[in-house]
Protein backbone atom coordinates (compact mmCIF):
# COMPACT_ATOMS: atom_id res chain seq x y z
CA UNK A 1 0.00 0.00 0.00
CA UNK A 2 1.36 3.43 -0.93
CA UNK A 3 2.22 6.07 1.67
CA UNK A 4 -0.59 8.39 0.44
CA UNK A 5 -3.24 5.65 0.55
CA UNK A 6 -2.17 4.70 4.06
CA UNK A 7 -2.64 8.31 5.21
CA UNK A 8 -6.15 8.45 3.72
CA UNK A 9 -7.09 5.19 5.40
CA UNK A 10 -5.94 6.36 8.81
CA UNK A 11 -7.70 9.70 8.38
CA UNK A 12 -10.96 7.87 7.79
CA UNK A 13 -10.59 5.81 10.97
CA UNK A 14 -8.99 8.11 13.49
CA UNK A 15 -9.13 11.75 12.40
CA UNK A 16 -6.51 14.48 12.20
CA UNK A 17 -4.64 13.72 15.44
CA UNK A 18 -3.84 10.16 14.40
CA UNK A 19 -2.69 11.37 10.99
CA UNK A 20 -0.30 13.83 12.63
CA UNK A 21 1.26 11.14 14.79
CA UNK A 22 1.51 8.65 11.92
CA UNK A 23 3.01 11.21 9.54
CA UNK A 24 5.54 12.29 12.14
CA UNK A 25 6.55 8.68 12.78
CA UNK A 26 6.89 7.96 9.05
CA UNK A 27 8.94 11.08 8.46
CA UNK A 28 11.12 10.18 11.42
CA UNK A 29 11.71 6.68 10.07
CA UNK A 30 12.84 8.15 6.77
CA UNK A 31 15.37 10.39 8.49
CA UNK A 32 13.48 13.66 7.88
CA UNK A 33 14.17 14.86 11.43
CA UNK A 34 17.94 14.65 10.95
CA UNK A 35 18.73 11.29 12.58
CA UNK A 36 20.42 8.43 10.84
CA UNK A 37 18.10 5.66 9.68
CA UNK A 38 19.52 3.30 12.27
CA UNK A 39 19.11 5.60 15.23
CA UNK A 40 16.01 3.86 16.58
CA UNK A 41 16.32 5.16 20.15
CA UNK A 42 16.22 8.79 19.08
CA UNK A 43 13.49 8.09 16.57
CA UNK A 44 11.08 6.47 19.04
CA UNK A 45 11.76 9.04 21.71
CA UNK A 46 10.52 11.75 19.29
CA UNK A 47 7.55 9.59 18.35
CA UNK A 48 6.65 9.09 22.03
CA UNK A 49 6.82 12.84 22.64
CA UNK A 50 4.48 13.56 19.72
CA UNK A 51 2.08 10.84 20.82
CA UNK A 52 1.99 12.17 24.37
CA UNK A 53 1.07 15.62 23.03
CA UNK A 54 -2.16 14.28 21.49
CA UNK A 55 -5.20 14.40 23.80
CA UNK A 56 -6.54 11.01 24.75
CA UNK A 57 -9.85 10.34 23.00
CA UNK A 58 -12.67 9.01 25.09
CA UNK A 59 -16.43 9.28 24.47
CA UNK A 60 -16.82 11.26 27.69
CA UNK A 61 -14.29 13.92 26.66
CA UNK A 62 -16.16 14.61 23.40
CA UNK A 63 -19.71 14.63 24.79
CA UNK A 64 -20.82 17.89 26.44
CA UNK A 65 -22.31 17.35 29.87
CA UNK A 66 -25.93 18.51 30.32
CA UNK A 67 -26.25 21.84 32.11
CA UNK A 68 -29.11 23.67 33.73
CA UNK A 69 -32.51 22.33 34.69
CA UNK A 70 -34.71 19.87 32.83
CA UNK A 71 -37.56 21.18 30.67
CA UNK A 72 -40.41 22.61 32.72
CA UNK A 73 -43.64 21.53 31.01
CA UNK A 74 -45.62 23.87 33.23
CA UNK A 75 -43.60 26.93 32.22
CA UNK A 76 -46.79 28.80 31.20
CA UNK A 77 -48.79 27.52 34.23
CA UNK A 78 -51.24 25.84 31.84
CA UNK A 79 -50.20 22.19 32.11
CA UNK A 80 -53.54 20.27 32.39
CA UNK A 81 -52.14 17.83 34.94
CA UNK A 82 -51.06 20.70 37.18
CA UNK A 83 -54.36 22.54 36.76
CA UNK A 84 -56.41 19.48 37.71
CA UNK A 85 -54.53 18.83 40.97
CA UNK A 86 -56.76 19.42 43.96
CA UNK A 87 -59.87 20.13 41.87
CA UNK A 88 -63.07 18.31 42.75
CA UNK A 89 -65.46 16.82 40.22
CA UNK A 90 -68.68 18.74 39.65
CA UNK A 91 -70.83 15.63 40.08
CA UNK A 92 -70.29 12.15 41.42
CA UNK A 93 -71.13 10.62 38.05
CA UNK A 94 -68.63 12.67 36.05
CA UNK A 95 -65.95 10.59 34.36
CA UNK A 96 -62.49 11.74 35.59
CA UNK A 97 -60.75 10.64 32.39
CA UNK A 98 -63.26 12.55 30.27
CA UNK A 99 -62.83 15.66 32.42
CA UNK A 100 -59.05 15.54 32.08
CA UNK A 101 -59.24 15.00 28.33
CA UNK A 102 -61.57 17.97 27.86
CA UNK A 103 -59.11 20.15 29.71
CA UNK A 104 -56.17 19.32 27.45
CA UNK A 105 -55.11 21.77 24.74
CA UNK A 106 -55.44 20.26 21.26
CA UNK A 107 -54.28 23.07 18.99
CA UNK A 108 -50.84 24.45 18.20
CA UNK A 109 -50.13 28.16 18.44
CA UNK A 110 -47.79 29.75 15.90
CA UNK A 111 -46.52 33.18 16.88
CA UNK A 112 -44.68 35.25 14.25
CA UNK A 113 -42.68 38.03 15.91
CA UNK A 114 -41.84 40.87 13.52
CA UNK A 115 -39.26 43.51 14.32
CA UNK A 116 -40.30 47.00 13.19
CA UNK A 117 -38.63 48.50 10.12
CA UNK A 118 -35.87 51.12 10.03
CA UNK A 119 -36.89 54.44 11.60
CA UNK A 120 -35.64 57.97 12.15
CA UNK A 121 -33.12 57.66 14.98
CA UNK A 122 -32.75 61.42 15.38
CA UNK A 123 -36.36 61.95 16.44
CA UNK A 124 -36.65 63.71 19.80
CA UNK A 125 -39.88 61.93 20.75
CA UNK A 126 -41.62 58.72 19.81
CA UNK A 127 -43.95 60.54 17.42
CA UNK A 128 -40.94 61.87 15.49
CA UNK A 129 -39.32 58.43 15.21
CA UNK A 130 -41.20 57.53 12.08
CA UNK A 131 -40.14 55.02 9.46
CA UNK A 132 -37.57 56.08 6.90
CA UNK A 133 -38.29 55.55 3.18
CA UNK A 134 -36.15 52.40 3.40
CA UNK A 135 -38.11 51.34 6.47
CA UNK A 136 -41.38 51.57 4.56
CA UNK A 137 -39.85 49.45 1.82
CA UNK A 138 -38.79 46.86 4.38
CA UNK A 139 -42.32 46.69 5.78
CA UNK A 140 -43.66 46.11 2.27
CA UNK A 141 -41.24 43.20 1.82
CA UNK A 142 -42.29 41.72 5.15
CA UNK A 143 -45.97 42.07 4.32
CA UNK A 144 -45.49 40.37 0.97
CA UNK A 145 -43.54 37.56 2.62
CA UNK A 146 -46.23 36.93 5.22
CA UNK A 147 -48.89 36.90 2.52
CA UNK A 148 -46.84 34.51 0.37
CA UNK A 149 -46.67 32.00 3.23
CA UNK A 150 -50.38 31.42 2.64
CA UNK A 151 -51.24 31.04 6.33
CA UNK A 152 -54.59 31.81 7.90
CA UNK A 153 -53.66 34.59 10.29
CA UNK A 154 -55.93 35.17 13.26
CA UNK A 155 -54.74 38.56 14.46
CA UNK A 156 -52.02 41.19 13.99
CA UNK A 157 -50.97 42.79 17.27
CA UNK A 158 -48.46 45.61 17.42
CA UNK A 159 -46.63 47.76 19.93
CA UNK A 160 -48.16 51.19 20.41
CA UNK A 161 -44.86 52.92 19.56
CA UNK A 162 -44.87 54.83 16.28
CA UNK A 163 -42.32 52.73 14.38
CA UNK A 164 -44.09 49.47 15.22
CA UNK A 165 -47.54 50.92 14.50
CA UNK A 166 -46.46 52.16 11.06
CA UNK A 167 -44.80 48.83 10.26
CA UNK A 168 -47.94 46.93 11.25
CA UNK A 169 -50.22 49.11 9.16
CA UNK A 170 -48.08 48.62 6.05
CA UNK A 171 -47.99 44.85 6.64
CA UNK A 172 -51.76 44.75 7.17
CA UNK A 173 -52.35 46.03 3.62
CA UNK A 174 -51.06 42.67 2.39
CA UNK A 175 -53.25 40.72 4.83
CA UNK A 176 -56.81 41.94 4.25
CA UNK A 177 -59.34 40.88 6.84
CA UNK A 178 -56.80 40.26 9.63
CA UNK A 179 -57.76 42.09 12.82
CA UNK A 180 -55.30 44.81 13.86
CA UNK A 181 -54.75 45.51 17.57
CA UNK A 182 -52.41 47.77 19.57
CA UNK A 183 -50.81 46.91 22.91
CA UNK A 184 -48.77 49.10 25.29
CA UNK A 185 -47.14 46.06 26.94
CA UNK A 186 -45.15 45.42 23.74
CA UNK A 187 -43.33 48.77 23.79
CA UNK A 188 -39.53 48.71 23.63
CA UNK A 189 -37.51 48.68 26.83
CA UNK A 190 -34.81 47.05 28.93
CA UNK A 191 -36.08 43.57 29.88
CA UNK A 192 -33.25 42.39 32.12
CA UNK A 193 -29.61 43.34 32.65
CA UNK A 194 -27.65 41.52 29.93
CA UNK A 195 -24.80 39.09 30.54
CA UNK A 196 -22.13 39.80 29.48
CA UNK A 197 -22.63 43.55 29.93
CA UNK A 198 -22.09 46.06 27.12
CA UNK A 199 -20.52 49.50 27.35
CA UNK A 200 -22.60 51.34 24.74
CA UNK A 201 -25.97 50.85 26.46
CA UNK A 202 -26.42 51.11 30.22
CA UNK A 203 -29.95 51.73 31.48
CA UNK A 204 -30.23 52.39 35.19
CA UNK A 205 -31.68 49.88 37.66
CA UNK A 206 -35.07 51.62 37.74
CA UNK A 207 -35.55 51.17 33.98
CA UNK A 208 -34.77 47.45 34.20
CA UNK A 209 -37.17 47.19 37.13
CA UNK A 210 -40.04 48.93 35.33
CA UNK A 211 -39.51 47.75 31.75
CA UNK A 212 -38.66 44.21 32.84
CA UNK A 213 -41.97 43.77 34.66
CA UNK A 214 -43.92 45.11 31.68
CA UNK A 215 -42.13 42.99 29.08
CA UNK A 216 -42.50 39.90 31.29
CA UNK A 217 -46.23 40.68 31.52
CA UNK A 218 -46.36 40.82 27.70
CA UNK A 219 -44.62 37.45 27.53
CA UNK A 220 -47.17 35.90 29.88
CA UNK A 221 -50.07 37.39 27.95
CA UNK A 222 -48.99 36.31 24.47
CA UNK A 223 -46.55 33.40 24.76
CA UNK A 224 -48.32 30.30 26.06
CA UNK A 225 -49.98 27.12 24.83
CA UNK A 226 -53.47 27.16 23.35
CA UNK A 227 -56.61 27.28 25.45
CA UNK A 228 -58.42 23.91 25.60
CA UNK A 229 -61.40 25.55 23.83
CA UNK A 230 -59.26 26.33 20.77
CA UNK A 231 -60.04 23.72 18.11
CA UNK A 232 -57.72 24.68 15.23
CA UNK A 233 -54.08 25.72 14.99
CA UNK A 234 -53.62 29.48 15.12
CA UNK A 235 -51.22 31.92 13.46
CA UNK A 236 -50.72 35.23 15.24
CA UNK A 237 -48.47 38.11 14.18
CA UNK A 238 -46.87 40.41 16.74
CA UNK A 239 -45.03 43.49 15.48
CA UNK A 240 -42.77 44.90 18.18
CA UNK A 241 -39.11 45.51 19.02
CA UNK A 242 -35.76 43.75 19.07
CA UNK A 243 -35.34 43.70 22.85
CA UNK A 244 -38.84 42.35 23.37
CA UNK A 245 -38.47 39.63 20.73
CA UNK A 246 -35.07 38.53 21.98
CA UNK A 247 -36.33 38.29 25.53
CA UNK A 248 -39.42 36.35 24.39
CA UNK A 249 -37.24 33.82 22.54
CA UNK A 250 -34.99 33.20 25.55
CA UNK A 251 -37.94 32.83 27.91
CA UNK A 252 -39.93 30.57 25.58
CA UNK A 253 -36.97 28.23 25.00
CA UNK A 254 -36.10 28.30 28.72
CA UNK A 255 -32.67 29.71 27.94
CA UNK A 256 -31.10 32.10 30.48
CA UNK A 257 -33.07 35.33 29.84
CA UNK A 258 -30.02 37.47 30.60
CA UNK A 259 -28.54 36.21 27.31
CA UNK A 260 -31.08 38.13 25.21
CA UNK A 261 -28.57 40.74 24.00
CA UNK A 262 -26.42 38.06 22.34
CA UNK A 263 -29.05 37.77 19.59
CA UNK A 264 -29.13 40.16 16.62
CA UNK A 265 -32.24 40.93 14.54
CA UNK A 266 -32.63 42.76 11.24
CA UNK A 267 -35.36 45.34 10.75
CA UNK A 268 -38.53 43.76 9.38
CA UNK A 269 -37.29 40.25 10.18
CA UNK A 270 -39.54 37.31 11.10
CA UNK A 271 -39.03 35.14 14.18
CA UNK A 272 -41.39 32.16 14.37
CA UNK A 273 -42.24 30.36 17.61
CA UNK A 274 -44.41 27.24 17.70
CA UNK A 275 -46.06 26.14 20.95
CA UNK A 276 -47.45 22.59 21.01
CA UNK A 277 -50.41 21.48 23.16
CA UNK A 278 -47.94 19.56 25.34
CA UNK A 279 -46.08 22.76 26.19
CA UNK A 280 -43.11 22.01 23.95
CA UNK A 281 -41.73 25.06 22.18
CA UNK A 282 -39.85 25.17 18.87
CA UNK A 283 -38.06 28.08 17.23
CA UNK A 284 -38.78 27.68 13.52
CA UNK A 285 -37.00 30.82 12.35
CA UNK A 286 -34.94 33.49 14.10
CA UNK A 287 -34.63 36.91 12.49
CA UNK A 288 -35.42 35.67 8.98
CA UNK A 289 -34.90 38.47 6.46
CA UNK A 290 -33.81 36.43 3.45
CA UNK A 291 -36.85 37.65 1.54
CA UNK A 292 -35.27 41.13 1.31
CA UNK A 293 -32.54 42.15 -1.15
CA UNK A 294 -29.13 42.43 0.58
CA UNK A 295 -28.99 46.19 0.04
CA UNK A 296 -32.24 46.63 1.99
CA UNK A 297 -31.03 44.95 5.20
CA UNK A 298 -30.47 47.07 8.31
CA UNK A 299 -30.38 46.59 12.08
CA UNK A 300 -30.97 50.10 13.41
Amino acid sequence: MSYRKTLKLICGFAGGSAVLVFAAASADSRGYFGERLGDSASRWSRFAALQAAQPAWTPASHTPAPTGHSWDFNWDKRDPSALSNGKKKETATEDPSSEQDNGKPKATRNILLIRHSQYNLSGASDKERILTPLGREQAEFTGKRLAALGLKYDVLIHSSMTRATETAHIISKHLPGVELLSCDLLREGAPIEPVPPVTHWKPDAVQYHEDGARIEAAFRRYIHRADPKQKEDSYEIIVCHANVIRYFVCRALQFPPEGWLRIGLNNGSITWLTIRPSGRVALRTLGDAGFMPPDKLTRT
